[in-house]
């Protein structure tokens, strides 16, 4: 995890580790209702995700389960966003997702670390959000990383693990993924 001035630690034994467990526990109770719905069960796994993120989602929002979150409460979604089965997305630091954005399955976005020195690693949480800009798509299987902020128009290819910003309009691949072009509006054909 990038450490910047978006990352805070959260200690152990503290209220606010407390009201991280709170809302570990409250995603364990709705996430199970979402998961047993069907991909034609869409009205219901929009009021159900509204209900684990706090607010309600645009009538455009899609999502395949199997969803998997430590809190929920932290996530923002756009319009327009689909998000597809088998996702996991760790929100403590904060998630944003914009306006329509893709997110292939087994994609995972998290949030949340342990500090790197051995001494210190249970000592508490780290904790930097991802920002996800307009229209970017995910393909499947990427992880990325608390701290990453991913530009608009940008595709992340499948497999790649994303640690740092990716700029707009960028296609980047790999572990960690580097960028492999810029990308163009290419002409309509036809």
């Amino acid at each position: 995890m990038p450490k910047d001035d978006r990352t805070r630690i959260i200690a152990r034994r503290t209220p606010q580790s407390a009201a991280m467990v709170a809302a570990v526990r409250r995603a364990m109770a709705i996430t199970p209702v979402l998961n047993r719905l069907t991909y034609d069960d869409g009205d219901e796994i929009r009021a159900v995700f509204s209900e684990l993120v706090g607010y309600k989602v645009d009538d455009s929002f899609s999502l395949i389960p199997p969803f998997f979150t430590t809190g929920g409460e932290n996530i923002r979604v756009g319009r327009n966003v689909f998000i597809n089965q088998n996702c996991t997305l760790y929100d403590l630091g904060g998630i944003e997702i914009g306006d329509d954005v893709m997110i292939g399955p087994n994609v995972s976005l998290i949030t949340s670390g342990h500090p790197v020195a051995p001494s210190q690693r249970r000592e508490g949480v780290t904790a930097a959000p991802i920002i996800i800009g307009k229209n970017v798509w995910i393909a499947a299987n990427v992880t990325v990383i608390g701290g990453v902020t991913i530009g608009g128009n940008s595709v992340v290819a499948a497999g790649s693990v994303v640690t740092r910003d990716v700029p707009p309009n960028t296609l980047v691949a790999g572990n960690p993924a580097r960028a492999i072009r810029s990308i163009a509006e290419e002409p309509k054909t036809g």
